[in-house]
């Protein structure tokens, strides 16, 4: 039986995602960040052989099926489902353990600096834990590996607030699962975030676009 590594993806819509940094330097740049963003995180977190761990790529919307075949290549697409992140989440983790995974763990592509090192320590770390975050700076994680599906780890947890993190390890606490927590990192959800991101983020943004309008929204101030 592999690990798995669960990627959760969204069609680089513009308007549809990085909705408050869209409101600083337009949807359109917006959307190309994130693309880069989430390219980073598949290259950063490519496995080194069969050996190493597989990935599983769940998608959303549902209907941005052809979009995710035109950006990233033919893949085994899986929608994900459910009324809210945490429901999404747990169905993707009981996919992966109904597919025959050993070791689950999951992560969304907003993370500059997420790598296979970052998967490689929360899987082997489920040899002596339940459960393994990594906390993001905005209050959320950039990973949480499983070492099996939990689902009510996922209840009651106020989505999209920098409560996340602090209500998941009180949720993980009240139901006598062990955590280990991995390096914190930052996640790019505002101007203030590519503002801290800056060195790494001017790299990755090759499009003279999307690098004209990051730099326009750093040297702005506002």
């Amino acid at each position: 039986m592999r690990d798995a590594l669960i990627v959760f993806l969204k069609a680089p819509r513009p308007g549809a995602v990085k909705s408050r940094l869209a409101r600083t330097i337009g949807p359109l740049p917006a959307a190309a960040l994130y693309r880069s963003l989430a390219e980073a995180v598949v290259r950063g977190t490519d496995p080194l052989g069969a050996a190493d761990y597989e990935r599983l790529y769940f998608f959303a919307p549902a209907d941005a099926r052809t979009e995710m075949e035109e950006w990233m290549g033919a893949r085994d697409w899986i929608p994900q489902e459910g009324a809210d992140l945490g429901t999404r989440m747990a169905g993707a983790f009981d996919e992966a353990f109904r597919r025959g995974a050993r070791r689950v763990a999951i992560v969304g592509t907003d993370v500059l600096g997420l790598s296979r090192r970052h998967v490689r320590d929360a899987l082997a770390s489920l040899d002596a834990h339940q459960v393994v975050l990594g906390p993001a700076r905005d209050g959320g994680y950039y990973l949480l590996a499983l070492d099996r599906p939990r689902p009510a780890l996922f209840e009651a947890i106020p989505w999209s607030t920098n409560s996340v993190l602090p209500a998941t390890l009180a949720r993980a606490r009240a139901l006598g699962l062990t955590v280990r927590t991995l390096e914190e990192l930052g996640d790019v959800d505002t101007l203030a975030d590519v503002r801290r991101e800056w060195e790494g983020l001017r790299a990755l943004a090759v499009d003279p676009e999307l690098r004209g309008a990051l730099d326009r929204a750093v040297g702005s101030g506002s």
